[in-house]
């Protein structure tokens, strides 16, 4: 009963910051739209009906001899295809008819293209009738943030960019958090020659300058996802060490811990089942504010162009875009309002994270 009493002030607390809570669910809400970006921009149908069968393009790659053509894959956006299908059924689109990889090569200016809702219909009409736009006439050539200098679509790559900048820096998080907590949990339980020697060797790896060490590594493996994510997790496990050993160091000698000791609980039990939940609240604390570190190292290497692979979507690439071209601010502003947009929440949940955990609000 103590334990939620306890936690229900801390969510009350928590509630209380509402620019932070506010903030949390924003960017919740963000992240569940982003994870069904294939459904928001896309070059192919969700769904269509064509002669009596129901078809998910999105999810399956038809060849395009389903539709008499002769390419090994269905250009959806091809005129011919279009025509065919809306003469035989119907197609569901996507709120975007452009993926992050899709070229709109049917631009009514040379890219990168200044935003636009959609361009004229009688304009949109007669490139539908030589092939090269969709069918429906007004709904052609909307890029409500532009195109990029290769003509791809900015909305699309912001929102597939958004997904891959979160989810990267989840991963990293969650990982470098456990292997942060492990690191600090044995320095400062065994305490010692153990914490000792873990400490040096913590000061010598943290003197490595590792901006420059990650550019050497990524410009001689081929970067991936998964690989800039093992390189970065070699230098962001040290943020949670500190804190952690600080709360094995304060709790190793505690009544309750020399009772189990006595009584022939394990280490390993002990660490992980009666220390671990104090230090947990410190390391939950700061995990908000590790996210957006994360995803700030992998946007400031994606815009050196030593992230992603090229091509990907990316918040950095998109920065790199508008630095690249000038007379194209709409490149660098978006990136720099989604920018700061991500880390403003994250930073307004992190408060409000702190508050709830905060011994003065919870027990005063």
């Amino acid at each position: 009963m103590a334990h939620s009493a306890i936690n229900q002030r801390r969510l009350d607390n928590f509630r209380r910051n509402r620019r932070g809570h506010a903030s949390f669910w924003i960017f919740i809400v963000l992240v569940v739209v982003t994870l069904f970006a294939e459904a928001i921009a896309n070059d192919r149908p969700l769904v269509a009906y064509y002669k009596g069968e129901v078809l998910f393009p999105v999810v399956v790659d038809y060849p395009e001899s389903k539709f008499g053509g002769f390419l090994a894959q269905t250009q959806y956006r091809s005129g011919f295809i279009q025509r065919e299908i809306e003469a035989n059924g119907w197609m569901v689109w996507p709120l975007v008819r452009y993926s992050h990889r899709t070229v709109d090569d049917a631009l009514p200016r040379p890219a990168p293209s200044p935003p636009s809702w959609m361009m004229r219909a009688e304009d949109n009409c007669a490139r539908y009738r030589e092939g090269v736009a969709d069918p429906g006439c007004t709904f052609g050539n909307m890029h409500i943030l532009g195109t990029d200098d290769q003509g791809r679509d900015v909305f699309a790559r912001l929102v597939h960019g958004f997904r891959i900048s979160v989810l990267f820096g989840l991963v990293l998080t969650v990982l470098s958090s456990v292997v942060g907590v492990v690191a600090g949990a044995i320095q400062g339980y065994f305490g010692g020659w153990t914490d000792l020697i873990a400490q040096r060797f913590i000061e010598i790896w943290t003197s490595i300058p590792s901006l420059y060490l990650l550019l050497i590594i990524s410009s001689v493996i081929a970067p991936s996802f998964w690989v800039l994510l093992g390189i970065l997790l070699l230098f962001s496990w040290v943020a949670l060490v500190g804190v952690v050993r600080a709360e094995f160091l304060r709790g190793r000698n505690f009544e309750y811990v020399n009772a189990a000791r006595a009584l022939g609980v394990g280490n390993v039990t002990i660490m992980f089942r009666h220390l671990l939940p104090n230090a947990m609240i410190a390391t939950l604390t700061f995990m908000p504010f590790i996210l957006g570190g994360s995803i700030t190292t992998l946007t400031a290497l994606d815009f050196l162009g030593f992230g992603l692979p090229p091509g990907s979507p990316s918040l950095g690439e998109l920065l790199a875009q508008g630095k690249n071209n000038l007379q194209a601010p709409w490149l660098g502003l978006t990136g720099f309002v989604v920018i700061s947009a991500m880390l403003s929440l994250l930073v307004f949940a992190g408060e409000a994270v702190r508050d709830a955990f905060d011994p003065r609000k919870t027990f005063g």
